[in-house]
């Protein structure tokens, strides 16, 4: 299995899962145009996808999604709670037929191809939110991202996973001390808002296994984080816990508006 960011923030999300046989993308919060370059560049056709996954409804998650669906006829996976919030959006270009979508139940699985994909129960301030487990050929890869709190599924999902993408959306000084709004503050602070650098690293220690090779931290905040500042903080927690970054487990940091290099996701 093969994995490739191609946007991790507010200006959009959207993430690249592939076998030899089967091509799926976790959200489409990218602008079309943007992405067709994107899949020039990895030498594929949009139209090539064998469905798009969406975790919520907000407008960096679901930007390309009527794309997909409308012009390549691509078959988009969600709750339907999610479906309603997307037909509401202004940030979606096009209406998508129902029929387009096949609606999602959390926890059980679907079969893409050789693909299983679970979806799971995330808090966020949107209609509803999910996160994906992808299982293939004994490899868990696991996306949680937009996390209001750390709650017992999300700690389950952590333990189970090979491969893990985690949201650290700030750093809760530079939030504070910020030129956000009050009631933004607070938005992002709540149990439905977004997990903080210092959550996600407690996460991690608390619950990653020794079967857990690599994490990427997403969705950044331009504002009110820093690259360094995330991983600084995340390594200096994990070390606090007697886990060694680097050794038991790679840590790398996603970018916020261009693509992560192609990673290969084997068992070892």
């Amino acid at each position: 299995m093969k994995f490739v960011s191609l946007g991790s923030g507010s200006s959009g999300n959207c993430y690249f899962l592939c076998t030899a046989q089967t091509s799926i993308l976790i959200d489409a919060g990218v602008g079309a145009r943007t992405m067709r370059r994107y899949f020039r560049d990895l030498g594929m056709q949009m139209g090539g996808l064998d469905a798009v996954f969406i975790t919520h409804d907000h407008a960096d998650h679901i930007k390309a999604v009527a794309t997909f669906a409308n012009e390549f006829n691509i078959p988009l996976y969600t709750t339907e709670k999610v479906y309603h919030g997307i037909t509401r959006n202004y940030a979606v270009s096009g209406r998508i037929a129902p029929e387009k979508m096949r609606f999602l139940q959390k926890t059980v699985g679907v079969t893409v191809g050789d693909l299983t994909v679970t979806p799971f129960e995330v808090p966020h301030d949107s209609t509803d939110c999910v996160g994906y487990r992808v299982e293939h050929g004994g490899i868990t890869f696991c996306l949680i991202t937009d996390v209001g709190h750390a709650t017992p599924t999300i700690e389950q999902e952590v333990a189970r996973a090979n491969y893990l993408v985690l949201e650290a959306n700030h750093d809760e000084d530079m939030l504070n001390m910020g030129p956000y709004p009050a009631y933004l503050k607070g938005r992002i602070k709540s149990d439905k808002g977004h997990l903080s650098n210092k959550s996600a690293a407690t996460l991690l220690a608390k619950h990653a296994t020794p079967a857990l090779h690599h994490v990427w931290l997403c969705h950044l905040s331009e504002e009110n984080n820093h690259p360094e500042l995330a991983r600084k903080t995340v390594e200096s927690i994990l070390q606090s816990y007697g886990i060694q970054p680097g050794t038991d487990f790679k840590i790398e940091i996603l970018k916020r508006k261009t693509p992560s290099e192609v990673y290969e996701l084997n068992e070892n």
